[in-house]
């Protein structure tokens, strides 16, 4: 069922700048909406490496990507956003003093003013060519992401990739699943030296069984239901697997789609903003993190918690024109819902 949702700020993109970007909005009285082409928020850090320590967030000396997403979700929680999921804006067209933006889902936004922290741009999966792959895809047969492990308790498990979000993955769901073997068309693993020697001493202990050299050859089931995945090697033998499911972890294309059509000023597929207020060359629409640019620009997640900060106390005028906006330190301020 589509909607119209109307808000204070529209920040599309819910990885680590967008979750906070909704937080600053929110200690600034700031209704936000979070839009994101991915079923979840996190970006990167939930679709990619959820596992994978990150050392250079203030204040952490190690989080793991996924444990940090908990953490800014929560820290958004009172503000209460709204989140609209596995949907992409389509167009973003000015409307009086703010702007309508349109999602592939159908659904409208009326928003006075626009936040994109769209990172390296949307994110869709690499999918392998394979027959009747949208038919196990919809029942969630075939997946790209993990966000529960508990579902795949006593499940069978056939994970396709040789990169960080196979391997950590295949050593994640080793306790959990019934079953774990991992397909690789060679030897040789691009995930992190440490975790890919423990995917190998899995193997020794038989917790994980390695399929190598091979590659994914076709699907089995009826009704979406999985019920073997086939394998194949370059030289054409055949492999079958009895599987409940199938995690294909090829890597996420990224794009900017549509948002590369709104005249923005792009430079090398990323947005010029002016460094004091992250505004882009169109009044009222910002940019945060990755995808923004401007000199001394560093890729640093830090460095985007302090643009959607900045990005924030910017457009707080546009949202309560005339109203003096007193700064205040959280500490003293504290959160209000």
């Amino acid at each position: 069922m589509t909607q119209i949702v109307e808000t204070d700020v529209a920040i599309i993109g819910a990885g680590p700048a967008g979750l906070f970007a909704v937080f600053e909005c929110g200690m600034l009285k700031m209704r936000a909406t979070l839009i994101d082409t991915l079923e979840a928020v996190g970006g990167q850090c939930s679709a990619l490496y959820p596992e994978k320590p990150i050392y250079d967030v203030p204040g952490f000396p190690s989080v793991q990507a996924g444990d940090l997403i908990e953490n800014l979700k929560a820290q958004m929680a009172p503000f209460k956003p709204v989140e609209l999921l596995a949907q992409r804006v389509e167009s973003l067209s000015p409307e009086g003093e703010g702007f309508v933006l349109g999602t592939s889902a159908g659904n409208t936004v009326k928003a006075k003013a626009v936040i994109i922290a769209a990172g390296a741009g949307a994110f869709g999966p690499n999918r392998p060519p394979l027959e009747r792959l949208e038919e196990f895809e919809a029942t969630g047969a075939v997946r790209y992401m993990v966000t529960r492990r508990e579902e795949f308790r006593g499940k069978r498990v056939v994970i396709a990739g040789g990169g960080d979000s196979a391997v950590d993955w295949a050593l994640s769901l080793k306790d959990v699943a019934a079953k774990v073997v991992v397909v690789h068309r060679r030897p040789k693993f691009r995930a992190a030296p440490e975790t890919a020697a423990q995917l190998e001493e899995a193997a020794a202990r038989g917790e994980i069984e390695l399929a190598i050299p091979y590659q994914l050859h076709g699907l089995e089931g009826e009704g979406g239901q999985m019920q073997a995945v086939t394998l194949s090697t370059l030289k054409g033998e055949v492999k079958r697997v009895e599987a409940d499911h199938l995690l294909a972890f090829f890597g996420l294309s990224t794009d900017l789609g549509p948002i590369a059509e709104w005249g923005l000023g792009l430079e090398r597929s990323h947005i010029a903003v002016e460094p004091a207020t992250c505004e882009t060359s169109i009044k009222g629409v910002y940019a945060v993190g990755d995808v923004a640019t401007y000199p001394g620009k560093l890729k640093l997640i830090l460095q985007g918690f302090s643009e959607g900060a900045m990005a924030a106390h910017a457009i707080h005028p546009r949202v309560f024109p005339g109203q003096e906006l007193h700064f205040e330190y959280s500490t003293s301020k504290g959160v209000g819902g």
